[in-house]
C-alpha cells in the first residue's frame, strides 16, 4: 500500500448519496421521454442519408423462405447461420443503404466500439478478420458488415433504402405478407425481425428549433460536405473558421468532442449531465499474439470468458481485461471480502454499492487530473452510480478541454433554454455559432411500432402491440405466442446482457437457424411457442432480480426512462435470473437437445 492510499479519507457515503439527489432532482423532468421530437414532418430531412444515394429498383412480388428486418448484426448473424445451414434463400430488408444497422449510421469521427473488438464484432472467426485494435473505429465495424453481407451471399437478395410498412401472417398459406415503402408485396415462410434500440434519431424539443438559420446536423447523419474529413479520422480542416456546437455529452459525443475541438475554431460542448468518462487504453493488436489465440472456436471462448467474468460466471482469469470486467472483479472482491455470516442479500448489497462509490471517487479524481480549468473540472464530475447512465472510457475526451477554444458550456441540469436564428441560449446567455451537431441520442423509451415503423399482426388480427400491452411475453426473447414463423432478435428475456449486447444476437441467430432447419426437414410449415410455455417462461423471469442499471433513484437518462416511473409492464424487461452465463448454456443445451421444448411444429 502506497502512502497515498494510506492516508485517502474515507468516503462519506450519506454525503455523497445526498449529492447524488441532488444532481438527480436538478435534472428531474415531468416530461420524460417527451422532452425529444420525433424525427418527421419539417424536421425529416434529418433522416436524409448522406452516405449512399438511393438506386430505383422494381418492386418485389416474390417468394423467400426466409425475410429479416434490419440489416446490423442481428440480421447479418441470422442470415449467416441460415446460410451455414443450407437455408440460402434469405432476405435482408434494410432502411440503409448498405448493411451495418448502427455502424452504418454512425460515421461520426472518432466513432468505435466501447466493448472489445474481439467480443463485439461478430463472426471474426468465421471471416477470418483480425480487429486492429483493442475497440475498433466505426470504419472496420462497418467493413466486418460488409464482410459478412459478402461471405454469405447476403446482398443477393437484399432490399437496402427500404422500409417495411406493414408485415401480416396469411394463416391460409402459412406465411407473411411484407409490404414496403418502395411498393414490394412479397411473402416469406418465415421472418426474423432485429431492428434494435438505436436506429430512429431523437432530437432535443428545444423551443425555437427550427429557427436556427447556420447549420446543423444529427450526429448518426454526420455532414462531412460541410466539415471536411472523413469517418476514418482526418481533419475537419473546413472548421477551421468556425464556430461550432455540440449538444449532448453521452457516449457519441465523448467520442467526437476530440476531433471536434483540434478542428473548430470554437466548440462549445452543451452539457445537461456529464458522462462518467473511465480510461479506455486502446492499444493496436499484435498479430503475432493473435495467430497465437486464434485457434478453433477462439472467439466462442473469448465472448463465454467476457460474460463469465462480468455477469456472475466463475472465470479464472479476464481475456478481455476491460472496464467491465474491471468493475465486476471489483465487486466480487468486495463482496468475497465479507465474513460468511454476512453473506446476506442486504449486506451483499452493501459491498457492491461500497465498491461502486470507491470507483465512481476514482472517476471524479481522474477528471482533477486531467482537466486544467478548475470550474470545468467541476462541471465534468459525474455524481451518480456508475450504471444509472452507459459508462464511458476514453484517453482523449477530457483533455479535449485543455484544447484552446474548446468551451464546456454546462447547463446545471437544466439543459439548452432555446434556439435562436443564430444560435443557442443558456442561462440567459446567447451563444452566437455556425453550426449545431445534434448529440441527442436515438428513440428508446418509446412504444415498439413507433421505432420498428411498422405494425406486426399475427393468427386472428392480433397484432404486436396488442399481445405486448401489458408488457413484453414470449419463450427467450425469440418466440412470442400467436405470431408463428415469427423470431425476434434481441437481449430481453433472454441473457439480457447489456455490456455486450452481440453475444446475445449471435446466440438467437444460431437458435433461429437450428429451429428453421427442423421445421424444413420435418416437414412443418408452422413453428411456434405454446401458450403454456410462454406462461412458464414469463413465470420464471418474474423471480429475476431486475435489471442491474438505472435504477429509479438514478439521474434521468434512456436506461431509466427518463426518472419516469415506466410503469408495470416494464417489470418484464428483464433476463434469464440466472444470469447471461447460465442463460446462454441452458439454451445451447435447449437448441442441441433436439427437443425444441416449448415449441409446436405442425
Amino acid at each position: 500500500m502506497t502512502t497515498t492510499e494510506a492516508v485517502k479519507p474515507p468516503i462519506d457515503k450519506k454525503a455523497l448519496l445526498a449529492k447524488y439527489i441532488q444532481e438527480r432532482d436538478k435534472r428531474l423532468r415531468t416530461d420524460g421521454n417527451e422532452q425529444y421530437l420525433e424525427v418527421k414532418g419539417r424536421l425529416a430531412h434529418y433522416l436524409d442519408d448522406p452516405y449512399t444515394p438511393l438506386v430505383e429498383r422494381e418492386p418485389k412480388t416474390d417468394h423467400v423462405t426466409f425475410a429479416f428486418v434490419g440489416g446490423g448484426f442481428a440480421g447479418l448473424v441470422t442470415g449467416a447461420r441460415l446460410v451455414e445451414a443450407g437455408v440460402t434463400d434469405v432476405r435482408i430488408i434494410e432502411k440503409g443503404g448498405d448493411f451495418g444497422g448502427t455502424w452504418y449510421w454512425n460515421r461520426y469521427p472518432g466513432a468505435q466500439c466501447d466493448t472489445a473488438s474481439m467480443i463485439y464484432m461478430p463472426l471474426l472467426e468465421e471471416t477470418g478478420h483480425m480487429p486492429t485494435e483493442k475497440y475498433a473505429h466505426a470504419p472496420e465495424i462497418l467493413a466486418q458488415c460488409q464482410r459478412i453481407g459478402t461471405q454469405y451471399g447476403l446482398y443477393d437478395n437484399a432490399l437496402f433504402h427500404t422500409e417495411v410498412k406493414d408485415l401480416s401472417w396469411d394463416e391460409a398459406n402459412s406465411r407473411w405478407v411484407i409490404s414496403t415503402n418502395r411498393g414490394d408485396r412479397f411473402t416469406a415462410s418465415f421472418i426474423g425481425l432485429g431492428t434494435g434500440p438505436l436506429h430512429v434519431p431523437k432530437l432535443p424539443g428545444i423551443p425555437g428549433i427550427e429557427s436556427f438559420k447556420g447549420h446543423s446536423f444529427h450526429t448518426s447523419r454526420w455532414d462531412y460536405g460541410y466539415t471536411g474529413g472523413d469517418p476514418k479520422g482526418a481533419l475537419m480542416e473546413k472548421l477551421a473558421d468556425k464556430r461550432v456546437a455540440i449538444i449532448g455529452t453521452g457516449a457519441t459525443s465523448v467520442q467526437a468532442v476530440p476531433h471536434l475541438a483540434r478542428a473548430c475554431k470554437a466548440l462549445y460542448v452543451v452539457q445537461r449531465t456529464p458522462s462518467s468518462v473511465d480510461v479506455r487504453a486502446n492499444a493496436p493488436i499484435d498479430p503475432d499474439w493473435f495467430a497465437e489465440i486464434a485457434t478453433p472456436g477462439w472467439q466462442q471462448r473469448w465472448l463465454e470468458n467476457f460474460t463469465a467474468n462480468q455477469a456472475g460466471g466463475n472465470a479464472e482469469v479476464d481475456l478481455v481485461q476491460d472496464g467491465w470486467t474491471d468493475l465486476s472483479r471489483r465487486i466480487r472482491a468486495k463482496i468475497s471480502q465479507l465474513p460468511r455470516e454476512d453473506m446476506t442479500p442486504q449486506k451483499m448489497l452493501a459491498a457492491y454499492e461500497d465498491s461502486d462509490f470507491e470507483k465512481m471517487e476514482e472517476i471524479r479524481a481522474r477528471v482533477d487530473a486531467i482537466v486544467e480549468n478548475d470550474e470545468a473540472a467541476q462541471k465534468l464530475k459525474a455524481w451518480y452510480r456508475q450504471l444509472c447512465k452507459r459508462p464511458c472510457f476514453h484517453d482523449a475526451y477530457l483533455q479535449a478541454f485543455n484544447t484552446p477554444g474548446a468551451h464546456l458550456v454546462d447547463t446545471d441540469g437544466k439543459g439548452v433554454e432555446r434556439i435562436t436564428e443564430k444560435g443557442f441560449v443558456v442561462g440567459g446567455v446567447e451563444y452566437e455559432v455556425d453550426c449545431i451537431i445534434y448529440a441527442s441520442g436515438f428513440e428508446v423509451g418509446t412504444e415498439y411500432k413507433r421505432r420498428a415503423g411498422f405494425e406486426l399482426t399475427g393468427r386472428d388480427g392480433l397484432t404486436l402491440s396488442e399481445a405486448w400491452a401489458e408488457g413484453m411475453r414470449s419463450k427467450h426473447g425469440i418466440h412470442v405466442h400467436g405470431f408463428p414463423n415469427a423470431f425476434f432478435v434481441q437481449p430481453t428475456q433472454g441473457a439480457n446482457l447489456i455490456s455486450n449486447v452481440p453475444h446475445n444476437l449471435t446466440e438467437a441467430g444460431r437458435t433461429i437457424a437450428v429451429t428453421i432447419k427442423h421445421a424444413l426437414d420435418v416437414g412443418a410449415r408452422q413453428v411456434e411457442v405454446t401458450p403454456e410455455a410462454q406462461a412458464a417462461w414469463v413465470e420464471l423471469l418474474l423471480n429475476a432480480p431486475g435489471r442491474m442499471i438505472g435504477a429509479p433513484d438514478c439521474t434521468p437518462g434512456y436506461y431509466n426512462n427518463e426518472g419516469q416511473d415506466p410503469g408495470p409492464a416494464a417489470r418484464l424487461n428483464v433476463g434469464y435470473p440466472a444470469g447471461a452465463t447460465a442463460y446462454f448454456k441452458y439454451l445451447d443445451g435447449w437448441r442441441n437437445s433436439g427437443q425444441f421444448e416449448g415449441l409446436a411444429f405442425r
